[in-house]
């Protein structure tokens, strides 16, 4: 690292003189894969950019001018050069930097960025602000292809268009999200890049008019009306000049003498800028320039051959097995279509795609597009799939309950990375789902116990007469016994799996197991506890649950989810309703606080949501209502 070493900042970084950048790409690329390759990251997706991060901050005077980058999976290099080298290799572990944006880290991560299409609207917003003030300094938004695709992005350019801000959006094109682009848009990109570079053709149209025999001053004064009309007819790139923007590109986003040249002349203009700049996702890697959707977001891998390095599989995956629980599904009814926004390979749909591809869409990253569009399909008679990681759907809140909830559409929303999710931290941890979902009208939420249930639960949420949802958390099952054939299970109906008499534990979704095992704990100690799937947190089992509470006096609930609104609450809110006030409830789950990153394991423990934390739990409950004398609320 004879360069690298000396960047601590991005001053560090402008000291160089041009000819050094390239160089200095390489180290970091050097560096990024020989760090990753012992912890895994976002490996390919921030090998892409190295030129274009570094050409930022060499040609702006960054923090004071502000780059934001969308999203900070690409954003690796920025961390290396702005201050946080020697931290890369704590990059998503525990205490460790985030693998994306954060305020909090560095004043050089501007605004915090984990889902696409936020960074437009966000730099708009720091320039119209900065203008407000009366301050003069630059605005950049750095967004990937993939991103451009979200709405919001969309949005974001219609605005900038018309308030015709000082600011510069710069597309990093490497034609892939985590899996390949899709839809119109990408198809224009596409066009783009197999087009002469835009200013250049232009130039030229605008030459052949001037050299049009006696046209006179009349046909000169003309030319640029004229040659702006004939621009939009011929070339792709006009579309962004007909909403406002000046383009720029494309340009190759790896030639750090062409990136430098177009942000001086991006720097001279007095409006918004896009420039379009053409990269490989995986730059520098051998295997991951081949195999560009498997290297999005890696394991540790050995750098000669590309392996990955795992740790043993205790059972299938749930994505797994929920793509194959849909692919029977679908063999058995035609009604049955699937959708994903844009995370075909994230939600295991892509082998759903192979085998059905006239059923099975990827709408781009757009969840309020793909609810709207589930429930348009289901308005027809067909029974949508909506594979949508928790997290995400958050961004189609409005859209699920008045485009579906509203109608009572049958629509299915299959929920991969509920719960905590580990490394990628407090943006991608599905907490919320029970709580946004559930007070939404006829809406039937449930959670697996392990992956065979997911089976039979999801085929329940599809010939359920309305909206559902089925979460299960991210990695691996338990390898237990799948049933031949998928059945339907009655709504609302808990599975007893343990009786005791002392204390009733309800688990919900991936819990469960852990309940079990704390019952096992408990049971040395001489406490005896009920251990209860309940399956569905709407609707619950009430029966059941009201008999435990009389039976019992102590009930304990356990969720991989926030406390407030959740699983614990549902439980709580019945109790009141039937004035069952002398009944002690302890809820285990995530209180009113982020949750950072670290591994699953390590975050369960550390909250308590493990069995040793459950077991805690339950035994402080029983112990301490030996002593404890009952109030009679009703007085």
């Amino acid at each position: 690292m004879e360069l690298l070493q000396h960047i601590n900042d991005p001053a560090d970084l402008r000291k160089l003189p041009p000819s050094k950048l390239q160089p200095l790409a390489d180290e970091v690329r050097e560096y990024m894969i020989e760090v990753l390759s012992k912890i895994g990251g976002h490996t390919g997706a921030s090998l892409g950019p190295v030129e274009l991060i570094l050409a930022l901050h060499y040609a702006y005077d960054t923090p004071r001018d502000k780059l934001v980058i969308d999203i900070g999976h690409q954003a690796y290099s920025h961390k290396i050069i702005t201050g946080r080298r020697d931290e890369l290799p704590t990059i998503r572990q525990y205490n460790g930097i985030s693998g994306f944006l954060r305020r909090e880290e560095s004043v050089y991560d501007v605004f915090n960025a984990a889902h696409a299409g936020t960074s437009i609207s966000a730099a708009l917003g720091i320039a119209a602000a900065r203008d407000l003030k009366g301050e003069d300094f630059n605005v950049i938004a750095f967004i990937g292809d993939a991103g451009l695709t979200a709405g919001m992005a969309l949005e974001g350019i219609n605005q900038a268009g018309h308030l015709k801000k000082k600011m510069l959006i710069l597309l990093n094109d490497n034609e892939m999200s985590i899996s390949p682009n899709v839809g119109a848009l990408a198809g224009y990109l596409n066009r783009i890049r197999g087009a002469r570079p835009y200013n250049e053709l232009k130039h030229e149209v605008e030459e052949l008019l001037k050299a049009i025999p006696a046209v006179g001053e009349i046909m000169l004064a003309r030319a640029k009306a004229l040659k702006d009309a004939f621009a939009s007819a011929v070339i792709p790139g006009a579309l962004w000049e007909e909403l406002g923007l000046k383009y720029l590109g494309p340009i190759n986003g790896h030639d750090i003498d062409s990136i430098l040249a177009a942000l001086e002349q991006a720097k001279k203009e007095e409006g918004p800028v896009l420039l379009h700049a053409l990269t490989i996702k995986g730059k520098g890697y051998g295997p991951a320039e081949r195999d560009k959707a498997a290297w999005h977001g890696t394991s540790a891998f050995e750098i000669s051959s590309g392996r990955f390095i795992k740790e043993p599989a205790t059972g299938p995956s749930y994505t797994a097995v929920f793509a194959q629980a849909t692919a029977d599904l679908m063999k058995e009814d035609e009604r049955i279509v699937a959708i994903t926004a844009a995370m075909p390979d994230g939600t295991g749909l892509s082998k759903v795609m192979k085998e059905f591809p006239d059923r099975t869409f990827d709408v781009a990253i757009a969840e309020q597009h793909a609810v709207t569009f589930a429930a348009g399909m289901a308005t027809e008679g067909r029974k949508p799939i909506a594979a949508i990681y928790s997290t995400f759907l958050q961004r189609a809140f409005d859209q699920v309950f008045h485009d579906v909830v509203l109608m009572g559409l049958d629509v299915t929303f299959a929920l991969d990375r509920g719960g905590v999710v580990g490394a990628d931290g407090p943006t991608h941890h599905g907490l919320m789902d029970f709580a946004y979902l559930r007070p939404m009208p006829g809406f039937v939420i449930m959670a697996p116990k392990d992956e065979n249930e997911l089976r039979h639960m999801l085929k329940t949420a599809v010939y359920y007469d309305g909206p559902a949802s089925v979460r299960y958390p991210r990695g691996n099952g338990f390898g237990v016994p799948m049933d031949e054939e998928m059945r339907i299970l009655e709504l609302g109906k808990a599975e007893l799996l343990r009786e005791g008499s002392d204390v009733a534990i309800l688990g919900i979704g991936s819990e469960v197991a852990h309940c079990v095992k704390a019952a096992e704990k408990l049971a040395i100690d001489g406490i005896q506890a009920t251990v209860v799937n309940a399956r569905f947190v709407k609707p619950l089992d009430e029966e059941l649950i009201l008999t435990l509470a009389r039976t019992h006096g102590n009930i304990v609930t356990v969720e991989d989810h926030y406390l407030m609104g959740g699983f614990g609450s549902a439980v709580m809110e019945l109790l009141e309703r039937h004035h069952m006030y002398d009944v002690r409830v302890s809820r285990i789950g995530f209180e009113d606080q982020l949750i950072e990153h670290a591994s699953q394991s390590l975050l369960l423990a550390k909250y308590g949501v493990d069995f040793a934390g459950i077991a805690a739990r339950a035994r402080e409950l029983v112990t301490s209502r030996m002593s404890f004398k009952s109030v009679d609320f009703k007085r």
